[in-house]
């Protein structure tokens, strides 16, 4: 089945740019577009789209309050990507603490974009860019590393969460580690749980914002 893709952003040039790229791929189908982050609830369960591409900036609701809502009514919600001109956004950053699970700049190469769209689906990396992870560690707080501290993560659960925050997929944290894929699978759940984080993104966010991993 091919990776279903929602394209949002209030600039048509910006949304006929993607869905050429997407579309010259045989795994990758774009099944709709939306100007606004308004309009994104109502396709989303016409469509249900595997991955929602979403840009920051929109007139009446943008990325981050949409992402938002998203997450917050939507059942079994889509991977969200968020699209920007500015890899150093705070916006971008506010978006993934909200709950987006990658980063895309409108310049990137083709390449480059597919890749993400097909990273954000398979959901078991992550796009952290250093720009982002700087802003991350920026706002850390005394809360965020106590709430790290509490978390008491086991000697092979740090070097997981560690690896998660350099974007090392499961299959590649498995054969950094030399165990099972499964294992890490164990592992980065239990990881979730003692942080409380619904995903990925959220809990790398805690860790550099905790200072647990220190921007590189």
């Amino acid at each position: 089945m091919p990776v279903t893709v929602l394209l949002v952003d209030d600039e048509p040039l910006v949304r006929a740019g993607l869905r050429a790229v997407l579309e010259a791929q045989p795994d990758i189908e774009v099944v709709g577009e939306a100007a606004d982050g308004a309009a994104v609830i109502p396709l989303l369960h016409k469509l249900r789209p595997d991955v929602v591409a979403m840009d920051v900036r929109m007139p009446l609701m943008d990325g981050i309050e949409a992402t938002r809502v998203v997450l917050r009514t939507v059942p079994d919600p889509p991977k969200i990507l968020v699209v920007t001109t500015f890899e150093n956004d705070e916006y971008v950053y506010e978006a993934l603490r909200a709950g987006a699970d990658g980063f895309l700049l409108k310049r990137a190469r083709p390449a480059e974009i597919v890749h993400a769209v097909r990273l954000v689906a398979e959901g078991e990396s992550l796009l952290f860019p250093a720009a982002v992870r700087q802003l991350a560690a920026e706002y850390g707080t005394s809360k965020a590393k106590a709430a790290m501290e509490r978390a008491s993560l086991t000697e092979r659960e740090a070097a997981v969460l560690r690896l998660m925050a350099r974007g090392l997929s499961n299959a590649e944290i498995a054969a950094r580690l030399v165990v099972g894929v499964e294992t890490v699978k164990t592992h980065v759940s239990a990881v979730l749980a003692k942080l409380g984080a619904r995903d990925r993104t959220q809990a790398v966010i805690a860790a550099y914002e905790s200072g647990f991993v220190a921007p590189s």
